[in-house]
């Protein structure tokens, strides 16, 4: 397992696995609590307990869902979250980091959390995810392209219900279905509508480029058109 350092403004590749390799989301109320957990935890005044705050003023419709609340103070993120994509056992996410030990604070904090809220709901004890979690430094932008397309294309195709094999058989098929899939960013950069607060898109689409730019490197990526460099897996 490797850890590194980074410096503020850097690229860092994240993945948090579930322990021995289990389930870190039963369904989709699961998959809407991690997030959750991504916008409201990525902060540097709220607690551990901050979703289940958040909750009860959604279900009050006091806030809407990504409504930062007025009550709280003014939103001060840990890091830049750039891109994500959640799997039934693991979470990728790419970030910037913004104040120091902001990246590990939050990894440290939303950890905590999930797995609070994980044995609370379904009466288990223990660690939800394997410690510490992984972290990669992305030092080039020829790296940082192909690693945005491994995070939010090749992961996010896995979780077509026919699987990754069908979805790089069936490119265009798949881009479009990979589109509305509402657990990763991918339709913030594939020229969609959607326009999540959760991720921060700025810095990464000016490497990225357009649309278009992005469909052409994540389908080289995906048909293996291209060397690519080892991508953090």
């Amino acid at each position: 397992m490797r850890k590194e350092k980074w410096d503020i403004d850097s690229f860092v590749h994240l993945i948090r696995r579930g322990v021995r390799g289990l389930p870190i989301v039963r369904g989709d109320s699961d998959k809407w609590r991690h997030l959750k957990t991504l916008f409201y935890m990525n902060d540097v005044h709220v607690g551990i307990h901050a979703i289940r705050d958040v909750e009860s003023m959604i279900n009050k419709r006091q806030i809407k869902l990504f409504e930062w609340p007025k009550s709280w103070p003014k939103r001060q993120p840990l890091f830049t979250l750039c891109a994500f994509t959640l799997l039934d056992t693991h979470i990728h996410q790419i970030g910037i980091e913004k104040i120091e030990k902001g990246i590990s604070k939050f990894m440290h904090k939303s950890g905590i959390g999930t797995a609070k809220y994980f044995n609370l709901k379904y009466g288990e004890k223990g660690g939800l995810f394997q410690t510490p979690y992984q972290a990669r430094v992305i030092d080039s932008d020829e790296y940082l392209r192909w690693a945005v397309a491994y995070v939010l294309v090749k992961n996010t195709f896995e979780m077509h219900p026919k699987g990754l094999q069908w979805a790089t058989k069936n490119f265009e098929d798949a881009w479009e279905w990979a589109n509305h899939y509402p657990f990763s960013s991918f339709g913030d950069y594939a020229g969609t509508t959607r326009n999540s607060p959760i991720v921060d898109t700025e810095d990464l689409k000016k490497i990225l480029g357009g649309p278009k730019e992005f469909k052409g490197l994540c389908r080289d990526m995906i048909l293996g058109r291209k060397e690519k460099p080892l991508v953090f897996e």
